[in-house]
């Protein structure tokens, strides 16, 4: 008997759907994923991973097509803060032995952003160490972002720590397009990472940033001993606000700092905190960023099927993969990444 192929035709009457499609149809008809169904992607079976991220491609296809946003980190201002985050390299609470030293010069600034141009990235993001910046950082951040955007066409990211509305206005007006501040995690686990400022006074930060007019990049650290509600929860709170741009890291235990030993994440895991992002937040930029080269390891083409942007180059006090690597991934995905911070001709 000759084999019978599929076809469109023999498709026509087929109209069964996994539970997980059927849940990106409700996202893209205007549902608000709920606790519950959050709760559901996280505990997922191994053995849907491939329904779970295709449910998640469907909204990252919707929004964002083939595209990929390629995304340069600076460290502006490192160490000196005296900050108790356990995660954090840069903390008073951290041995780490890492490069200290305050806000570098403008023109430090610049030739990052030629370096930005160089791999590729359509923002370049800004961030300084300490728990809030002085009006005089401030005031010389703004006079390189003036500067730079004069310069190049980049998209431009500062991640600065807690923010007032007037400074966040001064760098509204200077040219930023974004402010970073991540919430990291959920109200209930925040006092077990940090002591020395609250969940509160980021969501004051966020709310500053957004009265400027300034976009909100705001995103999670997982894998810091959190249980899945804190995730789900910081999922849901990131959808609630609105934010422009999440970026996922996964906690890379440093030694010398709190979590030094913490090691609780597998790769099939990370992927599905992705898709739970994307089906949180189905507009939003989803970034693949610090943490993703050790714990998604050879996982890590799938993540951008979910996720639709990501770091390159390396991250605060971490070294990422050569950027190579990350565009030949992209390549073999069939994606493409979006054009280029080019140089702005004199």
């Amino acid at each position: 008997m000759e084999e019978q192929l599929l076809n469109a035709d023999s498709l026509a009457g087929v109209h069964w759907q996994s539970p997980w499609q059927q849940l990106a149809d409700r996202v893209l008809a205007g549902h608000r994923l709920t606790r519950q169904e959050g709760l559901q992607i996280l505990r997922s079976p191994d053995e849907e991973l491939l329904e779970v991220l295709a449910a998640a491609y469907r909204l990252r296809r919707h929004y964002y097509g083939r595209q990929v946003q390629v995304n340069f980190l600076i460290n502006a201002k490192s160490g000196l803060c005296g900050e108790d985050c356990a995660y954090c390299s840069q903390s008073a609470v951290s041995k780490a032995p890492i490069q200290k030293y305050p806000l570098v010069s403008k023109q430090k600034i610049l030739e990052g952003a030629e370096l930005a141009v160089a791999h590729r990235a359509k923002t370049y993001c800004i961030a300084i160490s300490g728990r809030r910046p002085t009006d005089r950082e401030v005031g010389l951040l703004a006079e390189a972002v003036a500067e730079l955007k004069s310069r190049f066409c980049l998209r431009i990211c500062v991640s600065p720590g807690l923010l007032s509305r007037p400074q966040a206005v001064r760098l509204k007006q200077a040219g930023v397009d974004r402010i970073n501040h991540n919430l990291n995690t959920s109200a209930r686990f925040y006092p077990r990472i940090c002591t020395t400022h609250s969940y509160q006074d980021r969501l004051e930060s966020l709310e500053a940033i957004r009265a400027a007019g300034l976009e909100i990049c705001s995103g999670a650290l997982v894998g810091m001993g959190e249980e899945d509600e804190d995730v789900v929860e910081l999922a849901l709170e990131l959808a609630r606000l609105e934010v422009e741009a999440i970026p996922i890291n996964f906690l890379n235990p440093i030694p010398g700092t709190p979590l030094e030993g913490q090691w609780r994440l597998n790769p099939r895991y990370c992927l599905k905190v992705l898709c739970l992002f994307r089906l949180a937040a189905p507009k939003g930029e989803l970034r693949m960023a610090a943490g993703r080269e050790i714990h998604l390891g050879p996982l890590q083409p799938l993540g951008l099927y979910a996720a639709n942007s990501l770091f390159v180059g390396g991250y605060l006090t971490t070294r990422g993969r050569d950027p190579m690597e990350d565009f030949q991934m992209i390549e073999a995905l069939g994606f493409e990444i979006v054009p280029d911070g080019v140089s702005v001709p004199p």
